[in-house]
C-alpha cells in the first residue's frame, strides 16, 4: 500500500479554501413528466398544416437535501388550426443541482438561470422528438436568454415593491 501524506500546511489551507469556494454543478438530469394530446387527429391530417403555435414556460425549484436542489423547467406547446387544437405537448424536464457556499441572491440566480439554461436543450429535444412522432413537422423552439428573463423578473419585483411603498406612504399621508 502506498499512501501519501502531505505534510505541507500551505497545501492544506488551499484545500480548505477550495472547499469554501462557491460551487454549482449538475448532479442528474431527467424527464419528470410528459403529456401529449392530439384531440383532432386524424382529421387534422386532411387540412393544410399552417398552425398557430403557442408556447408557455415555467420554472420552479425546491431544496431536496443539503446543498441539493431540484429545478423543474416546464414547457407547454400548443398547436391550433382554426381554433381547433391539433396537439398539446407538455414536458417537465428536471435536474438536481449541487449548490454550495453561496448567499441567497446567488442561490436564486443559480436556480433561476443556470438550472433552466442547462435543462432547456433537453426539453427542446424531447418536445421536438415527441411532436415529430405524430406525423407533423417537429417544432423547433427558439433559444431563450434566461439571464435576461431573470433580470426582467427582478426589475418587475422592484417596480412592484416601489409602487407598494408609494401606495403605503400615500395612505399614511391622508
Amino acid at each position: 500500500m502506498n499512501d501519501q501524506i502531505d505534510l505541507n500546511p500551505e497545501s492544506a489551507a488551499t484545500t480548505d479554501e477550495q472547499d469554501n469556494l462557491p460551487q454549482a454543478a449538475i448532479q442528474k438530469i431527467y424527464v419528470k413528466d410528459v403529456s401529449f394530446e392530439a384531440p383532432s387527429l386524424p382529421e387534422m391530417f386532411t387540412v393544410e398544416y399552417k398552425p398557430q403555435i403557442k408556447m408557455e414556460m415555467n420554472s420552479k425549484s425546491r431544496q431536496v437535501a443539503d446543498d441539493n436542489y431540484e429545478v423543474i423547467l416546464t414547457i407547454s406547446v400548443k398547436s391550433e388550426i382554426d381554433e381547433k387544437t391539433v396537439f398539446l405537448a407538455e414536458v417537465q424536464q428536471a435536474g438536481i443541482l449541487l449548490v454550495k457556499n453561496v448567499n441567497d441572491e446567488q442561490l436564486q440566480h443559480t436556480l433561476s438561470v443556470m438550472g433552466p439554461e442547462t435543462l432547456y436543450p433537453y426539453v427542446r429535444e424531447t418536445i421536438s422528438s415527441l411532436i415529430g412522432k405524430t406525423g407533423f413537422p417537429p417544432v423547433q423552439l427558439a433559444p431563450i436568454n434566461f439571464q435576461a428573463l431573470y433580470i426582467q423578473k427582478l426589475q418587475q419585483a422592484q417596480a412592484q415593491a416601489a409602487e407598494a411603498g408609494s401606495d403605503a406612504s400615500e395612505t399614511t399621508i391622508q
